[in-house]
């Protein structure tokens, strides 16, 4: 804003609203809008765009290795870091979803996009634990001082309604985004984003899916399961769709970071891989 013709100063105030809805309330509408060959282990931090990424969820002080060898991680300022020594209850909590959660064929492989079994089941755990689904609404009102401090104007304020994050507790906001339109990245990590600067979370955190290398696993599986069945009864088409890059997964996160969509909000995303499997068969019961 221009300065003030009187030589005085202005000041915003910004007041958040956290609405907690009830779990039958409708969810808004999620709008429709990389190869993870720069995704992976190694080093202190590489310049993704003009976004540094680093890697202290490498470090065994931050992240347990038995946790860190299960999934894929991609972090921007030290979120793990950041999360271990400012949000130290939260962290114990997404460390324990991620140590006993295992994708299991039944659930993975069975249609239900988004709000599917596996988002679903990784939502209740995190429910259980003292999450929940809330919408962050903010509030900014500008507030105009003279040098002295006397208040000269109060502007009108200004409320910008937000949206249902699927996991919110202290300061870290989080969401599960498997097989959605991969635009929902783009509002998830403004929203993190507005968040930040506005002092409401300390981080955030994405779980997610490695598309490719499911994809792979998920071929071998339901092959595996065909084999099983009667001739007549076998189908090689895979019950969800894997094949399509438009939805929600690592490299389509990659790809938000690279721009540096977040902005400076720590950002931790996390993506099921082949070695988050529980090593099951597909059972359709």
């Amino acid at each position: 804003m221009a300065g003030i013709t009187w030589g005085g100063r202005v000041c915003f105030s910004t007041r958040t609203s956290l609405t907690w809805l009830p779990e039958t309330a409708a969810r808004p509408a999620r709008e429709d809008v990389l190869t993870t060959q720069d995704v992976h282990s190694g080093g202190q931090g590489e310049a993704l765009g003009h976004v540094f990424e680093t890697k202290t969820y490498d470090d065994p002080v931050v992240l347990d290795p038995a946790i860190r060898t299960r999934w894929a991680f991609l972090e921007t300022s030290s979120a793990a870091a950041v999360l271990r020594s400012v949000c130290p209850a939260e962290w114990a909590d997404i460390t324990h979803v991620l140590q006993t959660f295992s994708l299991d064929p039944k659930h993975w492989l069975k249609k239900g996009g988004n709000r599917g079994d596996v988002a679903k089941l990784i939502d209740g755990m995190f429910g259980e634990r003292g999450w929940r689904e809330i919408r962050v609404d903010l509030a900014t009102q500008g507030v105009m001082l003279s040098k002295d401090g006397t208040e000269v104007e109060r502007l009108p304020e200004v409320y910008q309604e937000g949206y249902l994050v699927d996991n919110f507790k202290g300061r870290v906001a989080l969401d599960v985004e498997w097989n959605a339109k991969d635009g929902n990245l783009d509002r998830d990590l403004s929203a993190y984003r507005a968040w930040h600067e506005a002092g409401v979370i300390s981080a955030a955190v994405l779980i997610t899916q490695d598309r490719v290398a499911l994809k792979q696993l998920a071929e071998r599986v339901w092959a595996e399961h065909q084999v099983t069945l009667p001739k007549d009864k076998r189908n090689a088409k895979l019950p969800i769709d894997l094949g399509t890059s438009t939805t929600t997964n690592l490299e389509k996160a990659a790809l938000r970071v690279r721009r540096g969509v977040m902005g400076t909000c720590p950002l931790l995303v996390v993506a099921a891989t082949q070695a988050t499997w529980n090593g099951e068969p597909y059972s359709a019961n």
